[in-house]
């Protein structure tokens, strides 16, 4: 199985940087980004969890960081954590379902 079609979780956090645009609200056009993607996620205090086909997760932490640049980041740190199984999908579910109301 190549890496590009394994289901797998990957933890963005972005940190735009700008001298006269709130930090917050590029955040929040980059959670946008996510929430429109149809990819299942979790929003957390200091990052968004994404579960997906790598590729297409890769395509997204593109999209996510183009929009931070839109929304006026002068520079922009983007931290990624990758989970990812040789054999099995890696599943938000099977991490965190027991916590879950």
């Amino acid at each position: 199985m190549k890496l590009e079609n394994r289901v797998v979780n990957v933890a963005i956090q972005v940190l735009p940087m700008a001298d006269s645009v709130d930090m917050y609200g590029m955040v929040d056009s980059a959670i946008a980004i996510i929430q429109n993607s149809g990819l299942k996620y979790r929003v957390t205090p200091f990052e968004t969890v994404v579960e997906g086909e790598y590729s297409v997760v890769m395509d997204l932490v593109q999209r996510v960081q183009e929009a931070c640049f839109l929304g006026g980041a002068d520079k922009l740190l983007c931290n990624l954590k990758i989970q990812s199984h040789r054999t099995d999908k890696v599943l938000i579910e099977d991490k965190i379902g027991k916590y879950e109301p």
